[in-house]
């Protein structure tokens, strides 16, 4: 396969899964604010630092209000990571490429552009918010399972299933960096009920609250939460599941040396965190490092097969 249909399948993946994980942040922050307890805010400048775009943001808004970042997120095209900008990408990335994938797949993004393009202004409100995101979420999702099962298992199919899981991998550990610190003020966390009101928050944003309590059956807490984020390995949304869906496809490509000995190791640093034992400050200095990891993995894939 040429390595710019490979790199541009690649990135079609990354961004149609961004697109999708963005629309379940707002989704589920929206209903965090109707949760939490009157007079307690979790606010949504943490959404921000979530993407990382915060100086791109900082730049265009004069503050983080509600409407503000939620029009950030979906809409602004000065942002390359909003739900606009990456289907957008996505669907120029998949026109490049159409002679590699099913006719159906390229139809099926292209109609998600054009609903994104013309509703994204009522996912702005909070009237038309939930239905546009659901249609964001469910559109994603037939993409992908689109491709699952009609694209033919060759490199292409690899490329995809890589850009899809390593974006899935960096997304999650954000979610896990921003969220187990910036939810509530530190005071408000000796409540119960708060700690576990974040916990359920942040695994709703990955669509893992009702797996965890169906087959881990305790209390949501900080560290079986992280365990099931970072480490369980039936989770599809988990770092290391992620990591493991990489390698596998990684692992069918000639010249993989490199980029496999760099997942590796990413994988082996997960599964050595303590998550019972580790600190705050710890946890965030250990995601920094799996997020090295990751864009080192990036890295090696662009240098063995895009160049």
């Amino acid at each position: 396969m040429l390595s710019r249909v490979a790199e541009n399948i690649y990135w079609l993946a990354r961004y149609v899964e961004r697109a999708e994980n963005t629309a379940r942040l707002i989704k589920v922050n929206t209903q965090l604010v109707l949760d939490t307890p009157k007079g307690i805010t979790p606010g949504w400048e943490p959404l921000v630092y979530i993407t990382g775009l915060d100086e791109n943001f900082n730049d265009n808004y004069t503050d983080a209000s509600e409407r503000n970042v939620v029009k950030f997120l979906i809409e602004d095209e000065n942002n390359p990571s909003s739900i606009v900008s990456c289907l957008c990408t996505a669907r120029e990335n998949c026109r490049t490429v159409r002679e590699a994938l099913p006719r159906s797949a390229w139809e099926l993004l292209n109609e998600l552009n054009l609903f994104v393009q013309e509703n994204a202004r009522n996912g702005i409100t909070k009237k038309g918010r939930e239905d546009f995101l659901n249609d964001v979420i469910a559109g994603s999702q037939q993409f992908n399972g689109l491709i699952g099962s009609v694209l033919y298992r060759d490199e292409g199919y690899h490329f995809a299933r890589i850009g899809r899981n390593l974006e899935r991998s960096d997304m999650t550990t954000r979610i896990i960096d921003v969220r187990s610190t910036d939810l509530f003020d530190d005071d408000l966390l000796e409540s119960r009920t708060l700690d576990a009101l974040q916990w359920i928050s942040v695994l709703k944003s990955m669509s893992g609250y009702q797996s965890f309590r169906r087959h881990v059956q305790i209390r949501i807490t900080r560290t079986p939460a992280l365990d099931y984020l970072l480490k369980e390995m039936l989770f599809p949304r988990s770092v290391l599941h992620s990591l493991a869906s990489v390698e596998e496809s990684v692992a069918t490509f000639t010249n993989s040396k490199k980029t496999l000995a760099s997942i590796r190791k990413t994988s082996k640093f997960i599964s050595a965190i303590n998550t019972e034992k580790i600190p705050q400050k710890e946890l965030h200095e250990s995601i920094d490092e799996i997020q090295l990891g990751i864009t080192h993995i990036h890295k090696a894939l662009s240098e063995s097969y895009f160049l």
